[in-house]
């Protein structure tokens, strides 16, 4: 029994490490994205490492889930390029936006209306919310592979296979496949390190573009608490609570239910989401939500909160060795991203493709959430069509009240959207 538990424990580990590593792009992309809206990439750097091992330690303990909590990729983007650069609001104030949103996300999640709202969501959209994400996933690895590119005379082409940044992904690529289909224990980690090591003795890796300074730690209390709230009798501050309120309610939702091995951890899972993203406001970071690459971890077999723990305690780490951060590729963690993607598309096999009123809602979700680079405006379309096609087929009764509420403010959030 003591060995199997050894055993077990060493699983979630290395399901930490590969988890940490899939998602390790955060400590370098979100201050970036948060940059273009005025806040300092060289202090960012601290509030997203801060909220992530905040929001994991609070995965590990209170819902003893494999999720890795960090600042979200859509709604950061939402944060810098709607409400900063679109709607004209200073940072300090989107932040106080971030904060309310949060608080009403806590709310719902920390009473009844949390579950009623989840049980509201039809189970094709939850798989298609799923499966979109997996797709979005899968565009993200293969554009960090340099697989693909942005084409001339096409949305996408194929990148140029003699990049050795392409080949060393196609590398990670076959031997994470290959350990994969042989369940070999942490052979995602094993295949990062094969690739890290290729790629740094023939002088291949790319250098990180932001320099972080652990002088600078002590500025970072200029993000602190510094939450703006002089427009907050505005329309518009409030339009934008709302459209936020609705990416970090029915995002979590879809990914939690998506990611969770064992459904019976959703409740209190999504509550410590609910109350890290609030911390985030605080720390000086957009949102925090469910990290779709913690599908890397479960993959490996985490599935209690050591593996939450193991990625939260990685992410503090990160403040003393950094550096070393930089000498993995975005090839070497590209593979693990494409493939995690492509098995949280096998939730296409639990949607009724024969019921087109199930199947186009669910396929707007799918297909509109990696061509827009958005997980908002895939849920709206899908979110907002699903109730008007049970109408259309005389099936309204199919749904609840709650159903088609939802549907009417997703419609609302696009209209809002079209306006900007």
């Amino acid at each position: 029994m003591r060995s199997d538990n050894v055993q077990s424990k060493r699983v979630e580990v290395m399901a930490g490490l590969t988890s940490f590593f899939a998602i390790s792009y955060i400590i370098i992309v979100n201050p970036l994205i948060l940059a273009d809206g005025g806040i300092p990439a060289e202090l960012s750097v601290f509030a997203t490492i801060f909220a992530s091992a905040v929001g994991c330690l609070l995965m590990a303990l209170w819902a003893d889930a494999p999720i890795i909590l960090t600042p979200g990729m859509g709604i950061n983007a939402f944060f810098t390029y709607t409400v900063v650069t679109n709607m004209g609001f200073r940072w300090q104030e989107a932040l106080a936006i971030s904060l309310i949103s949060a608080l009403i996300f806590f709310a719902l999640a920390v009473t009844r209306a949390g579950r009623v709202l989840a049980d509201a969501v039809p189970k094709s959209l939850k798989y298609a919310v799923t499966a979109g994400i997996g797709l979005f996933l899968v565009e993200i690895g293969l554009e960090k592979a340099e697989l693909i590119r942005a084409g001339e005379n096409s949305i996408l082409a194929l990148g140029d296979l003699q990049n050795p940044s392409a080949q060393l992904a196609l590398l990670g690529l076959v031997l994470s496949l290959l350990f994969y289909q042989r369940r070999v224990k942490g052979g995602f980690f094993i295949a990062i390190l094969i690739v890290t090591v290729i790629a740094n003795a023939f002088d291949l890796v790319h250098a990180n573009t932001i320099e972080i300074d652990m002088t600078r730690l002590g500025e970072y209390g200029a993000l602190l608490f510094v939450e703006d709230f002089s427009s907050v009798l505005t329309i518009s501050f409030w339009l934008a609570v709302f459209s936020m309120t609705m990416i970090l309610v029915f995002e979590s939702i879809g990914l939690l239910e998506g990611l969770l091995p064992d459904t019976e951890k959703f409740r209190n899972a999504f509550r410590a989401s609910s109350l890290t993203a609030v911390l985030s406001s605080v720390l000086g970071t957009s949102p925090t939500v469910a990290a779709a690459e913690s599908a890397a971890g479960i993959v490996e077999g985490g599935r209690s909160g050591l593996t939450a723990l193991v990625g939260g305690a990685l992410f503090v780490l990160t403040l003393v060795f950094i550096p070393l951060l930089a000498y993995v590729p975005q090839a070497a963690v590209a593979p693990v991203i494409i493939i995690t993607g492509a098995l949280m598309m096998q939730q296409l096999e639990n949607i009724h493709f024969q019921d087109f009123s199930e199947w186009f809602p669910a396929f707007l979700i799918i297909v509109l959430i990696p061509l827009t680079n958005s997980i908002s405006t895939g849920l709206a379309f899908g979110f907002a069509a699903h109730p008007m096609m049970k109408v259309f087929t005389g099936r309204r009764r199919e749904l609840g009240t709650l159903s088609y509420v939802l549907g009417v403010l997703f419609l609302l959030q696009l209209i809002f959207e079209a306006m900007q």
